[in-house]
């Protein structure tokens, strides 16, 4: 039987797209004896020159233009897109719940105490337009006042990112605060971050921010890690792939029933790390805790970032929190230590040194305190 050969026309450039792909490559693991075209491309770039001449069995593709979606239409071989603009009327399609998204930000933002909710989208994309709707119907339902801004599109020619960035730091100024913002995407959550960062903002104490995708590249470099929400883009790559072979077997499918898949939840990170606290003192505390925990601080050090006694933040820190200063310091190094633990390879030893400890021996024995398991142990489980 002859190899189908399938073209990907999905852009590599960012987590979300590079999801999809690992659930195609997935597929063609286990089921499909496909030889596939893929090559790097930008989100809304024109299909490349050799697809003119291509005759091949089948395309997956994220069809962000009309021009784009006519060229593949004239090919005339099973197509399944990976957008949700829909610019091919009749062909099977693919894409995340918005509204599923939506109440797993409003979710996150409420349970943290947030009363003032804003969403940052990008008029170009149908898609944002959708998730902000659905965020500002759960977010009024919840008793929430709630806050919009959109650029201009981002492939647009127009867009320009310094109007960009000062249209953000208007919104920001205007905004009151404490308040919970969700990007439609982990770009918009970055553009939102790095504002914040011009402006001398506090995040997550003043302004807390989420994006969506949890592209990795794009949220642990941000300042502070931004937290996402995590779609399920593996599963709908592989489920894509298992649509357009039995299209290429000769099965008619309907269009009108596209794939939807859900959210698979919300990866934490520092960005919404906190909890809405309107006492500047604590989110000066706590401010300076998040940048410095890791630096062997003690109470003493926090104490000379407010003008309070200690009995005094002590008190308004477990009024605002539940917890102490010490247990807040604690805390924030034990998710540091976790991460190294689980994201790099480095010793036991060079995790204590970057994070406040002497030796890897006195680093374990909080550890264990505060977890209940050494780092070894809990390396082994989280890794397996």
């Amino acid at each position: 039987m002859r190899r189908k050969s399938v073209a990907l026309l999905i852009e590599t450039s960012n987590g979300y797209s590079r999801g999809l792909l690992e659930g195609v490559i997935a597929f063609t693991k286990e089921c499909g004896d496909w030889s596939v075209h893929l090559t790097e491309q930008e989100r809304g770039a024109a299909p490349p020159a050799w697809l003119k001449n291509w005759r091949g069995d089948g395309i997956i593709a994220r069809i962000e233009t009309a021009a784009i979606g006519r060229q593949l239409t004239r090919i005339g071989v099973p197509l399944v897109d990976l957008s949700a603009a829909q610019h091919i009327k009749g062909v099977p399609w693919a894409d995340t719940q918005d509204r599923a998204i939506a109440e797993l930000a409003v979710q996150h933002f409420t349970e943290r105490g947030f009363r003032h909710l804003a969403y940052c989208g990008d008029a170009g994309f149908e898609w944002s337009n959708k998730r902000c709707r659905h965020f500002e119907q759960l977010a009024r339902e919840s008793g929430c006042e709630f806050y919009e801004h959109h650029a201009a599109a981002r492939y647009a020619e127009a867009f320009d990112l310094t109007q960009e960035m000062e249209s953000l730091a208007d919104l920001l100024r205007a905004l009151p605060r404490p308040v919970a913002i969700m990007g439609c995407y982990d770009f918009k959550a970055q553009q939102v971050l790095d504002v914040c960062r011009q402006l001398e903002i506090s995040v997550p104490e003043e302004v807390a921010v989420l994006g969506v995708d949890d592209d990795r590249l794009i949220c642990e470099l941000s300042e502070p890690t931004l937290s996402s929400i995590q779609p399920d883009t593996h599963r709908t790559g592989y489920e894509a792939a298992e649509l357009l072979q039995r299209m290429m077997d000769g099965e008619n499918v309907s269009s009108d029933e596209p794939l939807i898949t859900m959210p698979r939840g919300i990866r934490l990170r520092e960005s919404t790390d906190t909890f809405a606290i309107e006492d500047k003192q604590v989110a000066a505390a706590l401010s300076f805790i998040r940048r410095h925990a890791t630096d062997n601080i003690r109470v003493a050090d926090v104490l000379r970032e407010t003008t309070l006694s200690r009995r005094a933040l002590e008190h308004r820190f477990r009024k605002a929190l539940g917890v102490t200063p010490h247990q807040e310091i604690q805390r924030v190094r034990v998710n540091r230590i976790t991460e190294l633990l689980v994201e790099t390879d480095l010793s036991i030893q060079q995790i204590a040194q970057r994070t406040g400890f002497e030796y890897g021996e006195y680093m374990a024995a909080m550890f264990r305190r505060e977890t209940g398991e050494t780092p070894s142990e809990l390396r082994e489980r989280l890794r397996g």
